[in-house]
């Protein structure tokens, strides 16, 4: 029998049928027995209802993508078949459910009806349960894992725990008995290596916000909208504290003046919004980064313009993140490419704000936010946190008769100052005389120069053309990466998370590239126009279906771009 190193399963339905749960909880259960996990989910902007997908690709090797064909199709429904039998690869296996409809003629179908085996283990919630049952059945997984996963999920201390614990067993015992002796299988996955380090499983939301409370974030107030709305409930459970403040405000324009306020006062301030929601906070950040006030605002996209495509996910916000206000101003953006980064990335995105006394963006995006995925635990002790120089000086400070970041003033301590959204002398008062004004936007723009300590990956560096992706697009362009130079094409990869300002050695590496391709989510190229800027020979690989890209159709354009490039007919 073939041993697989992956499984790809997609669960496809409505809102409200179990299908979201159904891949987590799958995700759930491999990673607990030392499997690597991903999960992807896409759904319409309705609250219940409407055709939702998602999908869970488990390995023994780190997951960078959700993956291309399925290896395995369930279907809560007949139009989730219509939908999604196409992406169903070569030996896959199609589950569906016959409570709502049946296939006749498909042989590679197996028909289960999820509700009434829910129903007869007395727990109608259980239906996920026959599903992963079935799952661990086509792939030989031991029930006893299973077991020891339902166990550890469904022990809170609560009277009814036992006999929860013992219908999830049941009803994953019933789809295993359903698919055996069918004659249909998709290969034994192999062996998880348990990794040799801790693990956590979460998405990149959750990720982001226990960054954001390493650094010292201690205010937040947001506005919900999809998909940053995660971002505040979590904080609003879990960040309240003595001396920390969690506030749902009545607009996006109230979250990044309150975060404005806040970091006048001292405070770590950080809110989470959507593009829409971001464009309102335009004058806001403005006046931050003419103020030298720090704070930190998290924009997750999605597809766009304006409402767009709430609940599908997209890069099309790195021009309006990175020149966010009227006038000369180019703020900090960092965008991570994974779950682990998310957390690395709202450390960094504080540690920045304080450290050049201004706004940073973290630009994160739908794929992250819904993404769970095990990553390693960091070590805390190992990840610093930066606070800002406070000024230590009698009143009369000149806070901005400086070249440079001075300490700042906090209001009650000494130091007064005033913080001015016109140009302003030294101690914050209006100026409208013309060499200040030169002053002060050398000042403000040297300071971007205090942030070009971020790291970057490189790998066979020196071939002529490089492939940079930014954000979620990384996992996808390395494993596209991979395969290429498995196939003996020589190119060079380079990555950061961190995309204004671009880490200085990268830049200078990627100047000197005969050809840059630059994978990314949307139309019109926003990152390759940023490197052209720069001067960097740089086309965009786009894509704007809403989706994530997949592997071989990377594999495929790069593989296109580079005979181009041969041929002498590259246009740049």
């Amino acid at each position: 029998m073939l041993n697989k190193d992956d499984l790809i399963v997609r669960f496809a339905g409505e809102g409200g049928q179990g299908v979201v749960t159904s891949a987590e909880g799958l995700a759930q259960a491999a990673t607990h027995t030392g499997y690597h996990a991903q999960t992807f989910a896409t759904f319409p902007s309705q609250i219940l209802g409407g055709p939702t997908w998602t999908q869970t690709r488990i390995s023994v090797n780190p997951v960078l993508s959700s993956g291309d064909e399925l290896d395995v199709l369930v279907c809560f429904n007949e139009q989730a078949y219509l939908n999604h039998a196409q992406s169903v690869g070569k030996g896959g296996v199609i589950i569906y459910n016959t409570d709502e409809f049946d296939l006749t003629d498909v042989s590679n179908g197996i028909g289960i009806n999820f509700n009434e085996l829910a129903k007869s283990t007395g727990n109608t919630r259980a239906a996920n349960m026959v599903v992963i049952g079935a799952l661990a059945q086509l792939v030989e997984m031991k029930q006893e894992i299973l077991d020891e996963f339902v166990t550890k999920r469904f022990t809170r201390g609560r009277p009814n725990d036992q006999e929860i614990i013992e219908s999830n067993i049941k009803a994953m015992g019933l789809g295993r008995k359903e698919v055996n002796g069918r004659g249909i299988s998709i290969g034994q996955l192999k062996a998880p290596k348990r990794p040799d380090y801790e693990q956590v499983l979460m998405n990149g939301n959750v990720a982001i916000c226990l960054g954001a409370m390493h650094a010292g974030v201690d205010f937040y107030a947001g506005y919900p909208i999809s998909p940053a709305t995660s971002i505040l409930v979590w904080m609003e459970r879990n960040l309240p504290a003595p001396n920390k403040f969690v506030y749902q405000v009545s607009s996006e324009i109230e979250a990044i003046t309150a975060l404005v306020g806040a970091g006048f006062a001292g405070k770590k301030a950080m809110t989470a919004t959507a593009g829409p929601g971001f464009s309102l906070m335009s004058e806001g950040l403005g006046l931050a980064w003419m103020t030298e006030i720090p704070l930190v605002v998290v924009d997750v996209q999605r597809g766009g313009p304006a409402t767009g495509l709430p609940t599908k996910t997209e890069q099309s916000d790195l021009m309006s993140t990175m020149f966010p206000a009227h006038g000369d101003i180019r703020l900090p953006v960092i965008a991570p490419g994974s779950v682990e980064e998310c957390f690395h990335a709202a450390v960094t995105a504080v540690n920045w704000a304080e450290r050049y006394q201004g706004p940073v963006v973290l630009l994160s995006e739908h794929a992250l936010s819904e993404r769970s995925q095990n990553i390693r635990k960091p070590d805390l002790a190992k990840v610093p946190a930066e606070n800002r120089e406070l000024n230590q000086n009698a009143n009369g400070y000149q806070r901005y008769d400086h070249a440079g970041v001075s300490p700042m003033p906090i209001p009650g301590g000494p130091g007064s100052y005033v913080a001015n959204g016109s140009e302003h002398d030294g101690i914050g008062d209006t100026t409208h005389l013309a060499e200040r004004h030169v002053q002060m936007t050398h000042r403000r723009w040297n300071k971007l120069k205090l942030l070009e300590d971020g790291d970057f990956e490189a790998d066979l560096i020196d071939s002529p053309i490089a492939i940079v992706p930014w954000g979620g697009s990384k996992g996808p362009a390395r494993e596209a990466y991979d395969k290429l130079i498995e196939s003996g094409v020589k190119i060079a990869w380079l990555y950061t998370m961190f995309i204004n300002p671009l880490p200085p050695e990268m830049l200078d590496n990627l100047r000197n590239k005969e050809l840059v391709l630059v994978p990314e989510l949307n139309y019109q190229g926003q990152f390759s126009m940023i490197l052209r800027s720069l001067g960097v020979k740089a086309l965009s690989i786009t894509q704007y279906t809403g989706l994530p890209f997949k592997v071989k159709d990377l594999v495929e354009s790069i593989n296109e771009q580079i005979e181009i490039y041969e041929q002498g007919q590259a246009k740049i």
